[in-house]
């Protein structure tokens, strides 16, 4: 079973240094006004990464139940359709929400009731979306993935439920081989066919481990909270303010920190810390009592909201800033 993490990283590493050469699959991300990237960069490093997730899953046997093999399979079709062809809005959140309600429903319905699973679907549907949002600079969702499952992988762990340890660590290695092409100066793209999925099992994975007791419902949240809050508070900001929150943009506080000349490097870098610092903190605070628990959730939301504002502060007063 140690083996499968191994798998993951190795047929991931293979598969999305061929597809990097843009060979075969030749479908490119072209640079456009919203984007961050100056070149066309072949976007299909996704195949690469989901297959070495689910070759590595088939080594660790009857950890995950059939429905969430077969949703993310479906996941990775309609994105990779969506990535050739550009699928219209409404038809891929459509296809989103059946294969979250359709989770949502299979595993909570009974045991916590229609609500349960009615929300659980919501924010399913939602963390898949955010996901793809926040998949807009080199070397942001392969870390974001790494830390935030290797953080699954661990405290699943040390719960002693060691076979959906291993699930996560496939994952987060998986990751880790997609991050040697996508660093900056990234060579490939994850594309939708990558981060629609990751953002689904980081909902789905965490939903998982709250209902075996591994963890608590706060812990997911927390540990992807880099991308939860910025892809949250960036879109109810843009529908106050009318904008079509579906349209691409680069108003992400990510985005900006690109061009506010960091760049992708530095803020890639920058992000990790955050991602580290959240996942350690959700680490340590499931080993205290609740008090200290719901005190390291209210900080965490403390700090993204200073961080928020010294960000817009500055931005408004940037001279090119809008």
């Amino acid at each position: 079973m140690v083996l499968a993490p191994l798998a993951a990283f190795t047929v991931t590493l293979a598969l999305v240094r061929y597809l990097a050469n843009g060979s075969f699959l030749r479908i490119l991300d072209y640079p456009n006004s919203r984007s961050l990237h100056s070149r066309a960069v072949p976007r299909t490093g996704g195949l690469g990464l989901m297959s070495g997730i689910l070759v590595s899953w088939a080594l660790v046997p009857d950890a995950l139940p059939l429905l969430l093999w077969t949703s993310v399979m479906l996941l990775v079709a309609i994105s990779f359709a969506d990535d050739v062809f550009g699928l219209p809005v409404w038809v891929r959140l459509l296809l989103h929400g059946a294969v979250a309600a359709s989770l949502s429903i299979s595993m909570l319905s009974d045991t916590h009731g229609w609500v349960a699973a009615i929300m659980a679907a919501v924010a399913i549907t939602w963390m898949l979306n955010l996901y793809n949002f926040m998949d807009g600079s080199d070397g942001l969702a392969g870390g974001m993935a790494l830390i935030g499952f290797s953080s699954y992988g661990m405290v699943a762990w040390s719960a002693g439920n060691e076979p959906f340890a291993m699930i996560n660590f496939c994952i987060a290695a998986a990751a880790g081989a997609f991050l040697l092409f996508n660093f900056h100066p990234a060579r490939i793209f994850m594309g939708d066919a990558g981060s629609i999925p990751l953002g689904f099992l980081a909902a789905a994975l965490g939903l998982t481990g709250w209902i075996n007791g591994d963890w608590p419902l706060w812990l997911p949240a927390l540990v992807f909270s880099p991308f939860i809050a910025d892809a949250s508070i960036t879109l109810v900001k843009r529908g106050l303010r009318g904008a079509k929150v579906w349209q691409a943009h680069r108003e992400h506080y990510y985005q900006r920190m690109v061009q506010s000349g960091l760049g992708h490097r530095n803020t890639a870098l920058l992000a990790y810390v955050l991602m580290l610092a959240t996942g350690a903190s959700a680490m340590w605070a499931m080993t205290q009592n609740t008090s200290v628990q719901l005190g390291v959730c209210i900080a965490w939301s403390g700090i993204y909201a200073v961080m928020m504002l010294v960000s817009d502060r500055y931005w408004k007063r940037r001279p090119s800033g809008s």
